[in-house]
C-alpha cells in the first residue's frame, strides 16, 4: 500500500477512535454527575402544620427544614441553608430539622447547628421535600413551601430571605400555601 492511502486511513481511524473515547467519557460523566431535572409543579399546603408543644407559642422566629436524605434535590439547597443559618442565627432565628420518617443519614457538617425535631404535627401530609416552614415570634405559621423555584437554590432566587427579613422587621407574613415548580421528592411513602 502506498503512503497516500495509509496516511488518510490512519487519520480516519484515529479520529473515529478519538470520537468514540470522547463519547464514552461524555456519557459516563453525564450518567454519574448530572441529574435530570424534572419540572414538577407542587402545591405546598401548610394548613395542618403545627409546631411541637415544646416549640409552640411565642418565642423566636423558628425555621424548620424538612429533610429526606435520599432525595437528590437536597444537594442544591444545603449550601444555601448553611448560608441562612450563618446569616440569621445571630439575629435570634432558630433552625430545626425534621428528617423524613424511616430514613437514615446525617446532615452535612455545615448544617450541624440545626436542632432535630422528632415529630411535627401535620408533617405526615407534606407533599414533597426539600421544604421549609417558618413560624413568626407569636408562633404563627408565616411560610411553608420550597426554598426557591427552579432547579437550583441560592440567595438570588430564594423565597426564604425576604420572609425572614420581613419577620425580623416586625412585619406580618402569611404565605402558608405555595405553588412552585422545582426539584422535589415525595415525602409520604
Amino acid at each position: 500500500m502506498s503512503s497516500r492511502i495509509i496516511k488518510p486511513l490512519c487519520t480516519a481511524l484515529a479520529l473515529t477512535i478519538g470520537a468514540a473515547i470522547f463519547w464514552q467519557a461524555y456519557t459516563t460523566f453525564q450518567a454519574r454527575y448530572l441529574r435530570p431535572f424534572d419540572n414538577q409543579t407542587t402545591l405546598f399546603d401548610g394548613s395542618q402544620l403545627q409546631l411541637p408543644a415544646e416549640l409552640a407559642g411565642p418565642g423566636p422566629i423558628r425555621v424548620v427544614h424538612f429533610w429526606d436524605p435520599a432525595c437528590p434535590c437536597n444537594v442544591g439547597n444545603q449550601q444555601h441553608l448553611g448560608d441562612l443559618v450563618s446569616q440569621f442565627a445571630a439575629q435570634g432565628v432558630t433552625f430545626h430539622v425534621l428528617q423524613k420518617p424511616g430514613s437514615h443519614n446525617q446532615l452535612p457538617a455545615n448544617l450541624s447547628a440545626l436542632k432535630p425535631i422528632t415529630s411535627l404535627p401535620g408533617s405526615e401530609h407534606l407533599p414533597a421535600s426539600p421544604a421549609v416552614a417558618i413560624w413568626d415570634r407569636q408562633g404563627q405559621l408565616a411560610y411553608f413551601g420550597p426554598y426557591s423555584e427552579g432547579a437550583v437554590c441560592n440567595a438570588s432566587n430564594s423565597f426564604v430571605e425576604p420572609i425572614l427579613k420581613a419577620l425580623l422587621d416586625g412585619r406580618q407574613v402569611t404565605a402558608s400555601n405555595t405553588l412552585a415548580v422545582g426539584c422535589y421528592c415525595p415525602w409520604a411513602g
